[in-house]
């Protein structure tokens, strides 16, 4: 036990010990710097110097961008999120971007003469000749008026020739100006006509509505349908992209689609355009040219 109190005793003495380190020119042994120090006060000197270094650094890391240079230290959620942020951004962008060419698109077909104004604009005025005409209904027309207005209009298993007369003062814009390849014909199943025309060309709503689908299909492709007024849907299939999302209210002449080739029912580009009235299939070509 003393030789334990005695090693103890003898090491505190050593670290009491002045000790003084000088600095002296070479040449002159001219004394230029001199410091007093001991053992224990050398040891708590480079401890606090360690310390603050260790806080210092610590400081740094934790406070400053200097952590997103340190593998594994910085944020990863912070730069996911990041990521999602400009991903959304650059969609939007290319969003926008496609539509203004679209748009200076259909200018210069304008401006080149490529889009014709519609010959209904010039047709003259029918009503001129009809002026004389009377209007007075007969007992006959009157029985017959009753028995239809009892009959059943929404019926969709009846015969539509009636109904359409509904639609046949409709103005139909048309989809996309093309060549038909491919007719209606309710014996083939086939409910709709399809119309070949270049790739990247802009598909236009045909009337005022709202889009009630929007998806893809492995047989038809991207299709997008809209409703109209009076019970009327078109449909337009085998599109490349979509412009327009479930929900939306488009004009008559509005872009909702880019043509294209998709699904395995098609042989190139083109749209198959359908139109149903009352939930019956109607022949496109019976109210607009295309």
């Amino acid at each position: 036990m003393d030789r334990k109190k005695t090693r103890t005793a003898l090491l505190m003495e050593r670290l009491r010990n002045r000790y003084r380190l000088v600095v002296m020119n070479d040449d002159t042994f001219e004394e230029k710097f001199s410091l007093r120090l001991t053992p224990m006060g050398l040891v708590i000197l480079i401890g606090a110097v360690s310390i603050f270094m260790t806080v210092l650094v610590i400081s740094l890391v934790a406070f400053t961008p200097l952590r997103e240079y340190i593998p594994g230290y910085g944020s990863d959620l912070d730069t996911r999120k990041e990521l999602i942020r400009l991903s959304v951004k650059t969609d939007s962008m290319e969003s926008e971007l496609e539509k203004k060419t679209i748009f200076l698109e259909n200018i210069q077909h304008v401006l080149r003469g490529d889009i014709k104004v519609d010959s209904l604009l010039n047709k003259p005025d029918s009503s001129l000749r009809y002026t004389r005409l009377s209007f007075t209904p007969s007992a006959e027309d009157s029985a017959l008026r009753k028995e239809m207005e009892g009959q059943d209009q929404y019926s969709l298993s009846g015969d539509d020739k009636g109904n359409k007369n509904a639609i046949s003062g409709f103005f139909f814009f048309t989809p996309v100006k093309g060549v038909v390849t491919s007719s209606f014909s309710q014996e083939a199943e086939h409910y709709g006509v399809d119309i070949a025309a270049p790739e990247n060309e802009a598909i236009k709503a045909t009337l005022d509505g709202t889009v009630i689908f929007t998806g893809w299909s492995s047989e038809t492709g991207y299709v997008i349908q809209v409703q109209h007024s009076n019970n009327l849907v078109s449909v337009y299939k085998h599109n490349s992209k979509l412009m327009k999302k479930t929900g939306q209210y488009v004009k008559a002449g509005e872009v909702i689609a880019i043509i294209g080739n998709s699904g395995e029912q098609t042989t190139g580009t083109h749209l198959h355009f359908e139109l149903w009235y009352n939930g019956t299939a109607i022949d496109p070509q019976d109210y607009m040219v295309f």
